[in-house]
């Protein structure tokens, strides 16, 4: 019976409108409407529980009347529809009301529909730009995406519980009591004004602290991870009592948001357990008095206290409600500064898959600054033919990275156009783009998986002959059979840590070579991708990067010349601009801008060869 409810609603099912919208109740309908059929079963079981609530105080006033007005010995006689009734209602009916209340909510909407709000958050999270996730921090963002689930699956379901317990117990309540004496009406009416009044002035001041108290946690969330992913560095500068005064002031920012949500709920609560015990009070007195003065039945009495008492209980539960209803919107609210956002760079509604036919690749007239006005790239125009070796040389800021991260459409091109094989990138779908380039950077992460799993991680489908021969190219096959991680799992099936922590940089370095290898993509970008390797162990690499670049459109990054001296085209950049471009030995000769850098990281020292070149 669990499998059936559970099977319901699919947790991972794609989104059809994959981006949520940015207002508070769109945002909410964007999921419910995915669950709406269970929500619906969850408003009429409610509706039953509350009803079969509601009849057991008129109930009893009904029996207490029969046992004052009808002698025991007729009393089965004269009361067996009303005790069959009740047993009806309170045996049968509220019972399985109440298991299809849990059956729905627990096992249908409970943990697959805050599956599916998790996995649709981070199905649209994930395919923001780069700029979305370098403007944040990582923890604040998974915080947000893990809490603003089971919140808005609460807000939900509390807002159902709430309408019903509202309007079914506060009618009834209205009509029993006035059904007997309209006076005792009276108290009721009062007590509803007085809680309405309440729960319009404290319910938006809870709402809006706890946005901030959600705010704050996530804020400490976000910096503690910040410590954690980079621990090493801690450690290096022993600087761990800063990191304590970092992250104290975000514990001791939130501990005061949250104290002052707190207060406020415990000076509602106080004024909500005053305003329920002179319910009660006036209630009973006012009972009495017309029951002395022969204007009020026994049972009524016996229907009016448990009503009064019912209604208070419910007042609490109501108000219990509505606070985790708000607190919950505050958190959603929250969410949705990470959640709600458009893509920032999306792909066009017309865009087609890229198809590489040859490798050319032209930058035309590129502008580009990240919205700064001093600007990166100011019109750069190169042409890289099919197969060419290019490597970009210049200083810091000259603008070598940016000219990747454009190619790979991290960003939008401000000005200009990027070409491959004739086909404007903007236009591209992003996935297809990226599939047809492989990228090695100089500060490699790998994902806290095995090596296995992040060598294929360039070719899903490779098998696992072909990924233990790019681990071979990449001479990683050195290291990976003496690996172990902590559950005894070794070699190609060791897991590698957060990042790639549990190795060295030359051996993530590799793993990430192997990674390029395997996908085997027709334009490579090399971004400083020897340079956390020893000599000896880059010199063997090269011969197999020569194999993986032949046919190859290349383009390499180096700070290092010796490593791109090789290339067929160095391009020197300088303050967005070509101002050199040749073989290395032809800028050598020109004795500019390249020659210099040259002549500097070789401290002054130049072989025979290149001074005669230079010359």
């Amino acid at each position: 019976m669990f499998a059936v409810f559970e099977r319901f609603l699919s947790p991972t099912a794609p989104p059809e409108n994959p981006e949520p919208p940015s207002s508070l109740i769109a945002f909410l309908w964007h999921f419910a409407r995915q669950a709406k059929w269970l929500f619906a079963a969850l408003f009429v079981a409610q509706l039953f529980i509350a009803l079969g609530d509601s009849a057991v105080p008129w109930f009893i006033g009904r029996i207490v009347t029969l046992v004052t007005k009808t002698p025991p010995d007729q009393f089965l006689a004269a009361a067996w529809p009303w005790l069959v009734g009740m047993a009806a209602v309170v045996l049968v009916a509220r019972p399985l009301a109440t298991l299809m209340r849990y059956l729905v909510n627990n096992q249908a909407i409970a943990a697959p529909f805050t599956g599916l709000v998790r996995w649709q958050s981070h199905w649209h999270v994930v395919r923001q730009s780069w700029a979305f996730f370098q403007n944040d921090f990582a923890g604040r963002i998974a915080n947000r995406v893990m809490q603003t689930a089971p919140s808005l699956r609460s807000t939900i379901t509390a807002t159902i519980n709430t309408v019903w317990y509202i309007f079914v117990y506060g009618i009834s309540a209205i009509v029993l009591t006035a059904s007997a004496d309209r006076w005792l009406a009276l108290p009721v009416i009062l007590w509803f004004a007085g809680y309405t009044a309440m729960l319009l002035y404290f319910v938006p001041r809870m709402r809006d602290r706890s946005k901030q108290s959600s705010l704050a946690r996530s804020e400490l969330t976000g910096r503690i991870v910040d410590s954690y992913t980079n621990i090493l560095t801690v450690k290096l500068f022993a600087r761990a009592r800063d990191e304590d005064e970092y992250v104290r002031d975000a514990v001791e920012h939130y501990v005061d948001k949250f104290s002052s949500s707190q207060q406020l709920l415990t000076v509602f609560a106080t004024l909500l357990d005053t305003l329920n015990a002179l319910l009660i009070a006036a209630s009973g007195a006012l009972a009495l008095v017309l029951w002395r003065y022969g204007a009020l039945e026994v049972g009524a009495i016996a229907m009016v206290l448990p009503l009064s008492l019912q209604l208070t209980n419910m007042s609490r539960q109501i108000a219990m409600n509505i606070t985790e209803i708000f607190e919950d919107v505050g958190v959603v609210q929250e969410g949705m500064l990470s959640i709600a956002r458009p893509l920032q760079l999306p792909d066009k509604t017309a865009a087609e898959p890229l198809t590489v036919r040859a490798g050319r690749i032209e930058f035309r007239n590129v502008s580009f600054g990240y919205g700064l006005n001093t600007g990166v790239l100011k019109n750069l125009n190169l042409v890289i033919e099919p197969g060419e070796k290019v490597g970009l040389v210049g200083r810091s800021g000259a603008g070598k990275s940016t000219v990747v991260n454009l190619l790979l459409r991290f960003f939008a091109i401000e000005h200009g156009a990027i070409l491959i094989d004739g086909q404007d990138i903007a236009n591209l779908t992003q996935e297809s783009l990226r599939s047809q380039i492989s990228v090695v950077t100089q500060d490699t992460s790998l994902l806290h998986r095995s090596i296995r799993d992040n060598i294929r991680y360039g070719r899903p489908g490779a098998s696992d002959e072909d990924v233990e021969r790019a681990a071979r190219l990449a001479h990683a096959e050195e290291f990976i059979p003496a690996l172990e991680d902590m559950h005894g799992r070794r070699g190609f099936d060791a897991h590698v840590g957060e990042r790639g922590v549990k190795l060295s940089g030359g051996q993530r370095q590799r793993i990430a070579i192997a990674r390029v290898i395997l996908k085997n993509a027709p334009i490579l970008v090399f971004d400083e991708a020897t340079s956390a390797l020893d000599s000896e162990v880059e010199a063997a690499i090269q011969s197999s990067l020569g194999t993986l670049m032949a046919g190859k459109t290349v383009i390499a990054i180096a700070h290092r010349l010796s490593t791109i001296a090789q290339m067929d085209r160095l391009v020197v950049l300088d303050h967005g601009r070509i101002i050199e471009q040749g073989s290395h030995r032809e800028l050598l000769a020109q004795s500019g801008h390249y020659a210099a850098l040259w002549r500097r990281q070789a401290g002054g020292f130049i072989d025979a060869e290149d001074m005669q070149a230079a010359e």
